[in-house]
């Protein structure tokens, strides 16, 4: 293991963090930004979607560049600029404004994770692999669960506050990363004896190698089927919950995230230990642990949707969240199982892309179900069945020769 492995790790989970609270505070302080730039709920709403829709649309050219070029810079220089951005966004005045920040804000935080990822993989190639992308999406959770934070402080000091504070402390924190952040030698054709990015690298090129592998056409189909499975629950259980079982707004939706988010971050390190620990005895470990997670997460989440206590219903979440993210946790190292070592962070960034679209159609749709007063348990039906036909298409992931030596 190179040098600054477990080091990186940890400069990334603060990252990863930041990334994911500068991302979703703007959702959790909707009467503050309301009040003080007038909008219809429509537009309120759009702010998400355009951020989405630029975030989804770039990823594969992020990743392209995170594979042309240095990954440590395109990490840093990813951050400096949603930084800048966030804290643009504390001085918009009107719509147009504030529409145009998150749009910008979708072009930088798209270059973050597949270059994360990838800058990880070419740390720890052997059996840490799993764990240390574990770790780093634990960051990305607690980020998730930060974001409420926006919510307070907008209550406490206004809307602009939190987007100041968090744009300063990510400006700070890019300081730090140019001291201690650092690109180890890549995995090549032959194994790279540098740091040097691959001059060889072309967008064109990286596609179409990465599609003429049939273990990544099904990767890829994977990924994008588990995304309905997985935005059809976080999406819409908030709102079953509160319906079935006659919970409060707040209640349900502290139920439906906070005890998935705590299950899914353990899961993160559960599912990435016991994948590196199972890939020293078989090369197909890290398939098989997200492929019996996922047999895990489809009957538990059949199973919150249809028991009609909600103790069990809440133990059946929290089983969800646990094996689900096994997937998570082992999506890159698969990648780097199936894909040219020059091409990783643009396979991530098409899994990306695909993940993004399928998420908003995904929302969207069961938004549709439910004015067509479909009840809302068959979304979750589906999204069972969803995730246990991912289970079999991962099942048949095979490792690539290359991978293999």
């Amino acid at each position: 293991m190179p040098a600054r492995a477990w080091l990186t790790v940890g400069l990334l989970w603060v990252v990863g963090c930041l990334n994911y609270v500068d991302r979703v505070m703007i959702a959790t302080m909707r009467g503050s930004i309301k009040e003080a730039i007038p909008m219809t709920d429509a537009q309120f709403g759009l702010l998400t979607t355009v951020f989405l829709l630029v975030y989804a649309v770039l990823s594969p050219f992020a990743g392209f560049l995170a594979d042309r070029f240095n990954r440590s810079r395109v990490i840093i220089g990813s951050l400096f600029f949603w930084s800048f951005i966030t804290w643009l966004t504390a001085h918009a005045r009107t719509y147009n404004e504030l529409l145009l920040s998150r749009a910008l804000m979708g072009v930088s935080e798209a270059c973050y994770l597949p270059a994360a990822l990838a800058l990880i993989a070419d740390y720890h190639r052997g059996a840490t692999r799993s764990l240390a992308n574990g770790v780093h999406l634990s960051g990305v959770m607690v980020g998730s669960a930060l974001g409420g934070v926006g919510g307070w402080l907008a209550e406490r000091h206004g809307w602009a506050y939190a987007f100041d504070l968090f744009g300063l402390v990510g400006l700070g924190y890019g300081v730090v990363l140019i001291c201690l952040l650092r690109s180890p030698a890549r995995e090549e054709h032959p194994a790279a004896t540098t740091a040097s990015p691959p001059s060889n690298v072309r967008f064109g090129e990286a596609i179409a190698s990465l599609l003429r592998r049939p273990a990544y056409v099904l990767v890829l189909a994977y990924w994008g089927l588990l995304g309905v499975g997985g935005w059809a629950v976080m999406g819409w259980m908030p709102t079953y919950l509160n319906e079935h079982f006659h919970l409060s707004q707040g209640s349900a939706g502290l139920s439906a995230t906070g005890y998935v988010n705590i299950a899914c971050l353990v899961g993160m390190l559960v599912g990435g230990a016991w994948a590196d620990r199972w890939s020293r005895t078989n090369e197909r470990g890290r398939i098989l642990v997200p492929f019996i997670g996922l047999c895990v997460a489809a009957p538990s989440i059949l199973l919150a949707s249809t028991t009609p206590l909600l103790a069990l219903a809440l133990a059946a979440l929290v089983f969800y969240g646990l094996a689900r993210s096994f997937a998570d946790a082992n999506m890159m190292p698969i990648l780097c199982l199936i894909s040219d070592p020059r091409y990783r962070a643009t396979g991530y960034g098409v899994l990306n892309l695909l993940s993004c679209t399928v998420g908003g159609i995904t929302i969207y749709a069961g938004g549709m179900l439910r004015d067509a007063n479909v009840d809302i348990s068959r979304v979750f039906q589906f999204a069972s069945a969803t995730i246990a036909i991912c289970a079999v298409m991962l099942y048949f992931v095979k490792p690539q020769p290359e991978a293999r030596s």
